[in-house]
C-alpha cells in the first residue's frame, strides 16, 4: 500500500507541475483571481461593490456604439451593431456584454474566473434575445488565440489592463484575434498621484465604493505607455478621453483630463496600412463624449 501511496503522490506532483507550467506564461494574475473570486456573486447588485461599473455603462456603451457607427454607414435602426462580432475580455458577470448584445452585436465574453462566467450565464438566461446573442467562456485571452485568429471586429477590455500580469502579451493577443481594421476599446486608470489618492485612498479606504485591495497603484497604466505599446504592436490610436466618477451622484462624465480614468480607442492596422477615411472617427469620437455627457 505504501507503493500505491507513493505512486499517487508522484502522479499528483506531476499533474501539479503540468498545471503550474501551463499557466506560468500567462497574462492572468493569480492574486487578482483570488480578489475577484470573493465578489463573483455580486456583479448584478447595482448598489453593491460594482455600482461604479454599472453607472460607467452610461458613458462607455455610447462611446463604443457611436465610434463604431461613425466608421460604418451600414447599420440598422434598433440593432445598430447587428453583424458586429465583439470580444469582451475580462467580462466579469456580463455588465458590458449585455448592453452590447442588446444593440444587436454578437458578443463573446471571456473571463478566467469560472464563478464570474456562471454568474454571467445565469443572468443572461433571463433574456431569450441575449441568450442567442451572447456566449460566455471561462478562459484567458491567450487561451483562445489559436482558435480565434482574426475573428473579431471589436475587442473591449474595460477596467482590465490594470489587473493583467503581462500587458505587452495581452496587447499582442488582442492584435492576433482582431480582424485588420478592427477596433480595440480600453478603459483604465492612469498612474498619477491623483489616481492614487482618488482611486485607492478615497474610493477604497475612505468611502468604500470599491472593495479594499481591488487595485494596485503600481499596475496602473499611463496613457502614453499604453499608446506606445499599442503603436508598437500594429495599432493606431484614434482617441483618448478622460473620465471622471462623481461618488455623490454615482455617475460618470467625460472630461479633458486623463489624470485619473481614461478611455482609449485604437484601430488595428490593415494589410494596406491606414487609409484616410479611418482618421474620421478620431475627431468624431473625441467630440462625442462631451455631447453624451451633456
Amino acid at each position: 500500500s505504501s507503493t500505491s501511496v507513493m505512486t499517487l503522490s508522484f502522479s499528483l506532483l506531476r499533474l501539479l507541475g503540468k498545471r503550474l507550467f501551463s499557466t506560468s506564461h500567462s497574462s492572468v494574475d493569480p492574486k487578482e483571481m483570488r480578489k475577484f473570486q470573493l465578489l463573483a456573486q455580486k456583479w448584478w447588485d447595482e448598489d453593491g461593490e460594482y455600482s461604479a461599473l454599472h453607472s460607467m455603462n452610461d458613458i462607455r456603451v455610447p462611446f463604443i456604439r457611436d465610434t463604431l457607427l461613425s466608421m460604418s454607414s451600414n447599420y440598422s435602426l434598433g440593432s445598430p451593431l447587428s453583424g458586429v462580432k465583439i470580444l469582451d475580455v475580462g467580462c466579469g458577470g456580463g455588465l458590458l456584454s449585455e448592453p452590447l448584445g442588446r444593440l444587436g452585436a454578437s458578443v463573446t465574453g471571456i473571463d478566467p474566473l469560472e464563478d464570474n462566467i456562471r454568474t454571467a450565464e445565469r443572468h443572461k438566461s433571463f433574456d431569450p434575445v441575449l441568450a442567442k446573442r451572447i456566449q460566455y467562456k471561462s478562459s484567458s485571452l491567450e487561451e483562445i488565440v489559436e482558435e480565434s485568429m482574426e475573428t473579431f471586429d471589436v475587442i473591449v477590455a474595460s477596467e482590465v489592463v490594470e489587473h493583467v500580469a503581462d500587458l505587452e502579451m495581452f496587447i499582442k493577443c488582442c492584435s492576433q484575434v482582431l480582424k485588420p481594421e478592427g477596433s480595440l476599446f480600453i478603459t483604465t486608470i492612469n498612474k498619477t498621484q491623483l489616481s492614487y489618492i482618488l482611486g485607492i485612498v478615497i474610493a477604497e479606504k475612505i468611502i468604500g465604493i470599491v472593495p479594499e485591495g481591488t487595485h494596485e497603484w503600481e499596475k496602473f497604466v499611463p496613457p502614453e505607455e499604453l499608446e506606445n505599446l499599442l503603436e508598437s504592436n500594429g495599432f493606431s490610436v484614434k482617441a483618448v478621453n478622460g473620465m471622471l466618477y462623481n461618488p455623490l451622484w454615482g455617475s460618470w462624465s467625460w472630461i479633458e483630463s486623463t489624470s485619473v480614468n481614461y478611455a482609449m480607442h485604437a484601430v488595428r492596422s490593415g494589410a494596406q496600412g491606414q487609409s484616410d477615411p479611418t482618421d474620421t472617427p478620431a475627431e468624431v469620437s473625441s467630440e462625442q463624449p462631451s455631447a453624451t455627457a451633456a
